[in-house]
Parts: C-alpha cells; structure tokens; sequence
C-alpha cells in the first residue's frame, strides 16, 4: 500500500509533532457501528507500532494499518486536508472519507 500526502495534509500533520518513534496509523474503526463491515476509516496518532502492524510506503510519513483492514482500501490512495478542517482520504476510484479525525492516541 502507499499513500501519497498532500501540500496541505504535511502542513496539518506537522502541527501534531509527530516525530521519532511515534507514527500515523490508518484503521476501519467500526466501535459503535454494530457491524465490523460498517465502519469509518480514522486516522490515529499512536506512540509506536504493535507487532501485528504492517506499512504503507508514504512521504514524509509512514502509515500503520492491521492486515484486516488492508480490505477496505486500495493500493494507491491520497491523504489531503480541507479547508473545513478534516482530512480526506481517497484514491483514483472513490473517497474513503472526505472528514477524516485524526485521533491522537498517544500515552504522553
């Protein structure tokens, strides 16, 4: 998988200082849909990546994702941010999510 960043997203991502071994993670968070195949895709801000963990290529950023939810996305997506203050992930084919959080899940 590999995520290419925009102008924008870098900017916004950068206010967060994430740095050293912190790392994004891209996850379906289905928590309170009532179905894992009703879900939201969220990006979080985690202190490093667990040992289930896979990569998806990306610059200036690698992403994390778990192997079970690497069915819900493509090969080749976009991460960008909008003017209404959220993020927006979407390939050639679709958008994903076009108010995407970011959740800092950080331990501080």
């Amino acid at each position: 998988m590999h995520i290419t960043f925009t102008e924008q997203a870098i900017e916004q991502l950068q206010k967060h200082q994430i740095n050293g071994q912190e790392k994004l993670k891209l996850v379906y968070d289905s928590e309170g849909c009532g179905c894992a195949v009703s879900g939201v895709p969220t990006l979080w801000i985690v202190d490093k990546a667990d040992d289930r963990d896979l990569t998806a290529e990306g610059t200036p950023y690698e992403v994390l994702y778990e192997k079970k939810h690497e069915v819900y996305f493509e090969e080749r997506m976009t991460l960008g941010y909008s003017d209404n203050g959220g993020y927006i992930l979407k390939s050639s084919g679709q958008i994903y999510n076009a108010y995407m959080r970011l959740i800092d899940k950080r331990t501080h």
